[in-house]
């Protein structure tokens, strides 16, 4: 007989990587209102805060896409209705487009953001947002067992 303790023993947990994923989606964006800020008012001091941004970003974004594919060998995602495929390259995408992002910052001033690191960066939010909503589709639906 199934009782309430028995059915709240096998509760699935959700996949860590959309947790550490938090930490590089915000400093993703806050590069962006970096660039944005220096690309309009040429303080250096904005561009040294849009490298260390992105730097963090890309470290611990690296360290997530780590934790990515534990949950993904673990069949957290196996009866997503989204493929997890497409929500791994979409991954994939945002980690390559920031780490270019993070070489184009290496340079000096004004060069390390107009026009290519604003760029980059507006680029790398863009895909981020429609990765995100897809990992949201395929991992939150009401349909979707997260298996522990």
């Amino acid at each position: 007989m199934n009782s309430a303790a028995d059915r709240a023993a096998v509760l699935p947990r959700p996949p860590l990587h959309p947790t550490l994923m938090a930490v590089p989606t915000t400093c993703f964006v806050g590069a962006l209102l970096t660039d944005i800020t220096y690309a309009q008012t040429s303080e250096m001091m904005w561009t040294n805060f849009s490298a260390w941004m992105i730097s963090a970003g890309v470290v611990l974004g690296w360290l997530s896409c780590i934790a990515g594919i534990v949950d993904l060998v673990g069949r957290r995602y196996a009866t997503a209705p989204v493929p997890a495929a497409v929500y791994v390259i979409g991954i994939l995408v945002v980690m390559i487009l920031a780490t270019f992002n993070m070489l184009i910052h290496t340079r000096d001033a004004w060069t390390s953001v107009v026009p290519w690191g604003v760029t980059l960066s507006a680029i790398t939010v863009v895909a981020l947002i429609f990765t995100t909503v897809i990992g949201w589709m395929s991992l939150y639906r009401r349909s979707v067992v997260v298996i522990a």
